[in-house]
């Protein structure tokens, strides 16, 4: 087994302790101290030290020193522990300091961050390999869970405790279940490769279907005899003789009504009816012959011309736009070319200006005349080159806008005598149509109307002879007709409502039938929903004998620790949990804190054992547990205890305080000031007092 103890800790300016040395030297301890003292400090340096945290696994616990409601600036906290791991020692380091720069031109330095430095058996190191290190000793969350009594019950989820606990003591195979009890011989047939929690689900959502449908089964058989048709009275065989003689009278009168529309007088008269139009249409085709040609060519003509004119007239529209489209790219040309004028003015007035006193810019004294002179003329150079060049750029840019402009005015002359020619093509378009419509006016006036024409006017009236003649005869047949319709109309009627009761013998027969099928689907569905009780309490069983069987494997690990897994619920089914329990009584609720140390070191001593590791432990509140109930540890164990006051101590103890006094107050202050700071008792040394 791997041992980690711990020989020495050494605090200084953290979290309001300014200097303390725990000097352990591998054995037990006890630190004794009221509230405030700096019992809980120990564990909490103890913890940043290894993986900046608190004793409470909390990150962003303050370390600084608080005095009157503000913080000390400018101080080095640190903490340092040595270790003793399987016989050699290994001590660790680290610094958090605040961070202070002065940034240039300020006077003063500025707050800028913090640094922490860490240390290795005193050689300065880099925090991966100071974390390595530490990684290296033990997992964080192992070493947490093996060195605080409560961090197992109060730190985890309830899940990760559970399943650290099945890692320990290992889980029970779903056979084992079943080898061990023989009314769960059938389960693997019935669980078809399923888990049983899985298979529990399928049984819960089949068992609320089933239900669905059973409780669904009266209601419908209750609607079904509710929509039953009345039979009294009626007799099938009767009612079926009725409706075949109704059927029989009514296809009789329906041919009938078929030889009056056919009668020989109507006939007649709508052959010579057709014959008089046909006659009418050869006489209005001969009199339109002639005339009427010339007309539709005529009307062509004109459609074709106007339509022309208003091609012509598009045309004309497009050509004023690209006129309009050149004017403005003219007009914005001019400006640059005037602008472009103001410009070559301005830069062909420029003069070379030149300052003929020039010094040495080292020494401060007049350079030489031809010194001078010579760079003159090289300035002049440069200068007439220079305003060469803007010029020539100047006169490039006006000659290439001027070609620009000359390009577009171009373009318009074109415009222009295109919009010219296509003026007068409309012109001559508008007189010709002017002549084409004079010729429509004097065709049409020369055509006569075909009502004019005296055989036409014969023939139609002749044809509206006729066509009375067929309207009397037509009417004398409706009015018969009509009669004989409304006698089918009442047969009709009178088999409706015999076919409508002969129907009720056909609904009756199918709601029956529909009857005896939802019977018979409650009989399966009732089969069904048995079945799957039963393989419910399979599982439910299951569960029990696992539950049985896993809670006695664990807690055989343990003396004085019982785990509950497993909840019962109202419905009979069981919920995973895991919660610890000491002689019965859950450690969430009713479990004070003496019996939630012993319980935490008993589960400290299983885990120690089971991942080979034996690390110190600390003890927080240990005054409420005594020394005859801590359980016998493996372990290197320090002990953060809160006396009692004066007050609450025994009378027999108090009276050998007031004995060795003198008084009831002094005793009292002497005892109330020795817990004001904190002190460490050690098994075979003078205790030490925290100053």
């Amino acid at each position: 087994m791997k041992r980690i103890l711990l020989l020495g800790l050494k605090l200084k300016n953290f979290k309001g302790v300014e200097s303390f040395s725990f000097d352990l030297r591998g054995e037990n301890a006890k630190a004794f101290g009221d509230n405030g003292t700096g019992k809980t400090t120990l564990k909490d340096a103890f913890d940043w030290l290894l993986f900046d945290k608190d004793s409470q696994n909390k990150k962003d616990f303050s370390i600084k020193t608080i005095k009157d409601g503000k913080v000390l600036h400018g101080l080095e906290h640190e903490v340092e522990a040595t270790f003793l791991v399987d016989d050699v020692e290994l001590t660790l380091r680290k610094i958090y300091s605040e961070k202070w720069t002065k940034k240039r031109g300020s006077a003063e330095k500025l707050f800028s961050g913090h640094t922490t430095d860490y240390y290795i058996d005193e050689v300065p190191s880099k925090k991966k390999e100071y974390t390595d290190k530490v990684v290296s000793l033990v997992d964080e969350e192992l070493f947490k869970l093996l060195t605080s009594p409560t961090y197992f019950n109060e730190q985890i989820h309830w899940q990760k405790r559970r399943a650290t606990l099945l890692e320990i003591c290992g889980d029970i195979t779903e056979e084992e279940v079943i080898a061990s009890n023989k009314e769960l011989a059938k389960l693997p047939v019935i669980l078809q490769g399923r888990t049983i929690e899985n298979h529990r689900k399928v049984i819960a959502a089949k068992r609320s279907e089933i239900n669905e449908k059973r409780e669904d089964i009266p209601i419908r058989i209750d609607e079904v005899k509710r929509n039953l048709p009345d039979l009294e009275g009626l007799n099938k065989q009767e009612l079926e003789a009725q409706i075949a003689k109704l059927t029989s009278e009514i296809d009789e009168k329906q041919d009938l009504i078929s030889n009056i529309r056919n009668g020989n007088a109507i006939s007649l008269k709508q052959r010579e009816i057709q014959e008089i139009e046909l006659e009418l249409l050869e006489i209005k085709q001969a009199h339109e012959a002639g005339s009427k040609d010339d007309l539709y060519m005529l009307k062509a003509q004109i459609q074709e011309e106007t339509s022309n004119i208003s091609l012509l007239e598009s045309k004309q529209s497009n050509l004023r736009q690209q006129k309009r489209f050149n004017d403005d790219n003219i007009d914005s040309l001019d400006k640059r070319l005037q602008k472009l004028r103001v410009e070559w003015a301005e830069v062909n007035d420029q003069e070379f200006v030149h300052n003929d006193e020039c010094e040495c810019p080292t020494c401060g004294q007049e350079l030489p005349k031809e010194q001078v002179s010579a760079t003159r003329e090289k300035a002049l150079a440069q200068f007439n080159l220079s305003k060469s060049r803007m010029l020539e750029n100047i006169d490039t840019a006006g000659k290439r806008e001027k070609g620009s402009k000359e390009e577009l005015l171009e373009k318009n002359e074109k415009l222009a005598k295109e919009y010219e020619l296509i003026g007068k093509q409309i012109v001559e378009k508008q007189e010709r149509l002017e002549k084409l419509n004079e010729q429509l006016k004097v065709i049409e006036s020369t055509v006569i109307d075909i009502m004019d024409n005296p055989s036409y006017a014969t023939k139609l009236q002749e044809k509206f002879d006729k066509t009375s003649e067929l309207d009397k005869f037509r009417l004398s047949a409706r009015t018969e007709i009509q009669e004989v319709e409304e006698e089918i109309r009442q047969l009709k009627i009178t088999r409706v409502n015999l076919q409508a009761d002969i129907a009720k013998f056909s609904v009756v027969d199918q709601s029956e039938k529909r009857i005896e099928e939802l019977m018979d689907q409650e009989k399966h569905l009732a089969a069904e929903f048995e079945k799957l009780e039963q393989e419910l309490y399979l599982t439910e069983e299951f569960i029990r004998t696992k539950v049985n069987l896993l809670e006695e494997k664990i807690n055989s690990k343990f003396k004085y620790a019982r785990f509950k897994l497993f909840d019962q619920q109202i419905n009979g089914g069981l919920l995973e949990t895991c919660e610890t329990l000491y002689n019965g009584v859950p450690y969430s609720t009713g479990l004070n804190n003496g019996h939630r140390i012993v319980v935490g070191l008993d589960i400290i001593s299983t885990l120690s054992e089971h991942y080979g590791i034996s690390p110190v432990i600390f003890i927080d509140n240990a005054e409420s547990i005594t020394e005859a109930s801590l359980p016998k540890m493996d372990s290197q164990i320090i002990q953060l205890i809160k006396p009692p006051s004066f007050e609450e101590l025994d009378k027999s103890a108090q009276d050998a305080l007031i004995k060795e006094s003198g008084s009831y107050e002094t005793a009292a202050k002497a005892w109330n000031e020795k817990n004001s700071r904190l002190r460490v008792e050690y098994p075979n040394r003078e205790a030490i007092l925290c100053h």
